[in-house]
């Protein structure tokens, strides 16, 4: 008789980003990060999806990763202020990701995001490390009106305003 075989150990994939805030006064909102398989979270000249927006209206990333395509998501612990920095582990245990995404909102905008959107991974070598610099998106579901009514973050002292469903801009992703 056979003996049957030890089942495989389990293989933990696991990164660490660095997310550094190289902006002058623009904070950024506490950032989402997810390894998924498929999709991506934004295309350029197409709607941003209701977690994008969620995102880039109010800063909350809560429904951003909880996505159907997310496999692992992480949220950062809160605000990066200009200069600043903040590292993020993620890691999912037998299910080798493919993509990379994240996406946190400039907090002194109506509806300004910044981040990596469908990175793949498997070119990255265990123990290597990257450096990425993200360029800044529009989610056109606000106008652009630079209101401090329509800015949540602390140039408008918070007092303006977040989400907000109505849709009244160009309703396409694009560089802002």
């Amino acid at each position: 008789e056979m003996p049957t075989p030890p089942p495989p150990m389990p293989v933990t994939y696991s990164y660490q980003l660095v997310v550094s805030n190289l902006t002058y006064a623009q904070p950024m909102s506490p950032v989402a990060v997810v390894l998924h398989e498929e999709g991506a979270l934004w295309a350029i000249g197409e709607s941003a999806s209701l977690e994008l927006e969620t995102l880039a209206e109010s800063g909350d990333n809560t429904s951003l990763l909880a996505q159907d395509i997310v496999l692992a998501g992480q949220s950062g612990a809160g605000l990066i202020m200009p200069g600043m920095s903040e590292t993020i582990d993620i890691s999912i245990v037998d299910n080798e990701p493919s993509y990379l995404s994240l996406a946190t909102m400039l907090v002194n905008t109506n509806d300004a995001f910044t981040g990596i959107n469908a990175m793949q991974l498997s070119n990255l070598a265990v123990g290597e490390s990257i450096s990425v610099t993200t360029s800044s998106y529009d989610s056109g579901t606000e106008k652009n009106t630079e209101a401090l009514a329509t800015i949540p973050g602390p140039a408008s002292g918070g007092q303006g305003e977040g989400f907000n469903e109505m849709r009244d801009d160009s309703d396409k992703v694009a560089m802002h």
